[in-house]
């Protein structure tokens, strides 16, 4: 049986549809690729003012974080789930298609809202003390954190993003890295 989504889902492409629309029962919407159509952008615009969701879940690759950008920069408050790319490979592909529908249902219930805030919870000097960015240990610190906060896959810059984003300030922080 189908399981109901109440909202929008944006993928990238018709290979993504046919995958996902096997397993959930919801609108889906296409990016055709890295480069989102106006009209795209707009109906989405327009659906989230008739007040439905949008959720984002695009490849765990470049193009995808492409697109995510392009999204949020145009759309404010969309939810944002990531799926992590060990389990989204096959066949030397990468891909929400080739993604294992046990993690595409974990990441729907994890997602994140990127929220539009001048405040600033944590800077980078700061992500530098913590050891997030300019150690030899930093990336895997940063999975740590984005695993725990389920923000998919963060450079410093990103995570810094996020962070902000979530509120998250430096104490709390510190609390997430030494949790075992």
């Amino acid at each position: 049986m189908k399981e109901k989504l109440d909202s929008i889902l944006v993928v990238e492409g018709k290979s993504d549809v046919s995958y996902l629309s096997a397993y959930f029962d919801c609108e889906f919407v296409t990016t055709n690729g890295s480069d989102v159509p106006n009209e795209t952008i707009e109906y989405l615009k327009e659906a989230q003012r008739n007040r439905k969701d949008i959720i984002v879940l695009t490849d765990p690759d470049s193009p995808g974080k492409r697109i995510r950008d392009i999204l949020d920069e145009n759309i404010p408050n969309l939810k944002h789930c990531f799926i992590e790319k060990k389990y989204a490979v096959k066949n030397n592909k990468v891909g929400v298609a080739e993604c294992d529908i046990d993690e595409i249902k974990r990441s729907l219930k994890c997602y994140f809202v990127n929220k539009r805030s001048e405040k600033v919870s944590i800077t980078m000097p700061e992500l530098y003390q913590l050891g997030l960015c300019g150690d030899k240990n930093s990336k895997e610190l940063r999975e740590k954190v984005s695993k725990k906060l389920n923000l998919g896959y963060v450079n410093a810059k990103t995570l810094l993003k996020r962070l902000n984003s979530l509120e998250i300030d430096k104490e709390k922080l510190e609390g997430i890295i030494n949790e075992r």
